[in-house]
């Protein structure tokens, strides 16, 4: 079957995509809004895409035409935030957090999640996360046909829980993938686990 995707609608396309483009990291995004309290909200539209700056990308839609989604906006006038690799324990808090609330309002004080300091970074993390990455609004571009929000962070700090993290003789910090329990993202309503880890060396 072939897919002529000029004959698509702008949702029949985004669907194709995502059952395809599969499986596709999350990142759990806070941010903060005007009024102190913190947004959280995932995305699946990112990846790292630069070393040196370290940076990596989210792209955020809109919630209905016309308005703009609260992290977009709080990047936007904060420059701030913190992306988590959210683990496969909590995976329901995520999906709940995905939920469209007013503008305003705490997804982590409406789900009981707990955050706490990144030193010397304005913004918190939540507390179980295993990997976060903090960091600051390096570049917006605004693409498509509705405005969908191309944000690069550059990543200024990155937090890893201990128990996640091998050191290599080498001085690298190795993250066990195993133990960091990623959400993959699939399409439509479908999430995966890791399942069979394949190591395999690159060629000399």
């Amino acid at each position: 079957m072939q897919i002529n995707f000029d004959q698509l609608t702008t949702s029949q396309r985004y669907f194709q995509m995502i059952q395809t483009l599969v499986p596709r990291p999350i990142a759990w995004v806070l941010s903060e809004h005007e009024n102190g309290k913190l947004n959280l909200a995932p995305f699946s539209y990112f990846s790292a895409i630069c070393a040196d700056p370290a940076l990596v990308m989210i792209s955020v839609g809109k919630k209905s035409p016309g308005e703009e989604k609260d992290t977009r906006n709080n990047i936007e006038a904060r420059r701030y935030f913190v992306i988590h690799i959210p683990s496969m324990d909590q995976l329901a808090a995520m999906n709940d957090s995905s939920a469209t609330m007013p503008a305003g309002v705490s997804e982590i004080e409406q789900l009981g999640l707990e955050t706490v300091a990144l030193e010397n970074f304005p913004l918190p993390r939540l507390k179980d996360a295993r990997a976060a990455f903090a960091c600051e609004l390096h570049a917006l571009h605004e693409i498509g046909n509705s405005g969908q929000a191309v944000i690069y962070g550059e990543v200024k700090q990155l937090y890893l829980s201990d128990e996640i993290i091998e050191h290599g003789k080498d001085g690298r910090i190795k993250v066990d993938a195993e133990k960091l329990d990623p959400v993959a993202r699939l399409g439509a309503n479908e999430y995966a686990a890791l399942s069979q880890i394949i190591r395999l060396p690159r060629p000399a």
